[in-house]
């Protein structure tokens, strides 16, 4: 069997070009079932692009996206993808701040039954369930009734990502999501991350390599629209490419 049919995300020979400048140049990456994976690399070297293509916000010039074994995810637009199971944190949060944090995460579940039907429908003992759990996951349990906006940053962050796991992804992509944090946050943030990574596959992109340490997972690192490096943090924080392009500065 090849890495196209068993792997999750399964992109080969990826190129994009914006006004002649190629972004993505012959981008390969495989991401298993269950894994999670960083992605680190200097500025410009493609990671949002990157991201950009899987979500079909952006669709290369050519090459191989495969999502989930078959589905070739070119042919799809945002809307669609993001229905079938991929879900995407920016970098800066976007929560609804009048709202308290349990219910960010009821209209999260409940998607496109529309607000205020949500609000003030009598949630099922399923979905409150389910709230429980990921409000256990995103350590927000005990705020369940504080206003989103009330909230740190960091735990504005970790509440975005509660919203996503309300949509049951199969793949999170996760935009620099310490930025900005406290230490005590950053390392909560990495104990959370790999709790959701025990059943979903996860790609983190991130310039913290303390972070990226405290992950402990398979590292890519990208430069100029391809992979220069890949293997474990050591190996690739040792590797003379990295240092030079990017570990050095």
């Amino acid at each position: 069997m090849t890495d196209k049919t068993n792997s999750l995300l399964y992109l080969d020979g990826v190129s994009v070009s914006f006004d002649g400048f190629k972004a993505i140049n012959n981008l390969s990456l495989v991401l298993q079932q269950g894994e999670m994976r960083a992605i680190i690399g200097p500025n410009g070297a493609g990671k949002t692009t990157m991201m950009d293509i899987m979500t079909g916000k952006t669709r290369p010039d050519t090459g191989d996206v495969i999502f989930d074994g078959e589905i070739d995810l070119t042919s799809h637009d945002e809307a669609d993808i993001a229905t079938m199971g991929i879900g995407r944190k920016f970098q800066k949060p976007t929560v609804f701040e009048g709202h308290t944090v349990e219910d960010n995460i009821a209209l999260a579940l409940a998607g496109s039954r529309g607000i205020m039907a949500t609000l003030f429908h009598r949630r099922s003992e399923a979905g409150e369930g389910r709230i429980r759990q990921i409000l256990d996951t995103i350590r927000l349990s005990h705020l369940r009734g504080n206003t989103a906006g009330n909230l740190s940053h960091g735990q504005k962050q970790w509440l975005e990502i509660g919203m996503l796991l309300a949509q049951d992804p199969k793949l999170l992509l996760v935009d620099e999501p310490v930025a900005g944090m406290t230490d005590s946050e950053t390392e909560a943030t990495a104990s959370l991350l790999r709790d959701i990574a025990e059943d979903h596959s996860v790609i983190v992109v991130e310039h913290d390599m303390g972070f990226v340490r405290e992950l402990d997972v398979k590292v890519t690192c990208l430069h100029e629209g391809s992979v220069l490096s890949e293997g474990s943090l050591d190996h690739v924080s040792a590797d003379p490419k990295v240092i030079e392009v990017y570990l050095g500065r």
